[in-house]
């Protein structure tokens, strides 16, 4: 019997039958109580190894999401009057406008909840199976500045191609070189029409000339970015500020 749930085993570890490999043992046990017929066997080891990888997948493209800590955007305080009601949060996560490669702007000051919107609808696209990631201003800038150079760079930034929906965070906050703002443009080109972007910035389109510093290049991005776009202006004082945490008692 041992000898063969080694095979068993070892077959399963050649097929990439992650399910069946870890609880052969178990899954032979339960069918000599439960003593199901050869298709109902059959039918339910091939569920649980789908319901496996689907897991597996689920929890890969979590983590390859980068996203913040707050994200659950069931938590979201609508007490909290800033600009967006529940209607439209309600369809902002049915993420139809992801199918039709629409981008959305959620703009306004800091502490409007820009970020934990544009985190939750990244989160909320992952369950739903869509390759989606959420990334800095920051951070996209030092990939694009360093993709030429390792490989781990190249990879994260051909990631960025693939996905069906992408969320940067805190766009324009800083002056762009010239060749990083022509990076970040050439990576919004090539995702055009193909994938959904999220931006969150606390300046206004207009202003983006001024961070970039070249009319005609922040022209040439906003054509791409606003030619199927939702823009989300939220207003209001920091949530932050107003929900501060004190370290000392009452």
């Amino acid at each position: 019997m041992e000898k063969l749930n080694n095979k068993i085993q070892a077959y399963a570890e050649i097929l990439r039958l992650t399910y069946l490999k870890k609880s052969v043992e178990n899954t032979i046990h339960q069918a000599q109580i439960d003593k199901p017929s050869y298709l109902e066997y059959t039918l339910n080891l091939l569920q649980k190894e789908v319901q496996q990888r689907q897991k597996t997948d689920y929890l890969r493209r979590l983590k390859m999401a980068n996203l913040p800590q707050n994200h659950d955007l069931q938590n979201y305080d609508f007490n909290f009057v800033n600009g967006i009601t529940k209607g439209e949060l309600k369809q902002l996560l049915e993420l139809i406008w992801v199918e039709q490669n629409y981008n959305v702007i959620f703009m306004g000051p800091s502490g409007t909840g820009k970020t934990y919107l544009a985190a939750g609808l990244i989160y909320q696209a992952i369950k739903q199976g869509y390759k989606a990631y959420f990334i800095t201003m920051e951070d996209l800038i030092n990939v694009l500045r360093l993709k030429e150079m390792t490989s781990s760079a190249l990879g994260k930034y051909n990631r960025l191609l693939k996905s069906q929906l992408l969320a940067i965070d805190d766009i324009m906050m800083f002056p762009m070189k010239k060749n990083e703002a022509v990076a970040f443009f050439n990576l919004i080109d090539n995702l055009h029409e193909k994938s959904s972007v999220i931006i969150t910035t606390n300046k206004s389109p207009k202003q983006w000339a001024e961070t970039l510093d070249d009319e005609v290049l922040a022209s040439a991005l906003l054509d791409r970015v606003l030619y199927r776009c939702e823009v989300v202006k939220l207003s209001g004082e920091s949530y932050r500020m107003e929900n501060r945490k004190t370290i000392f008692d009452d």
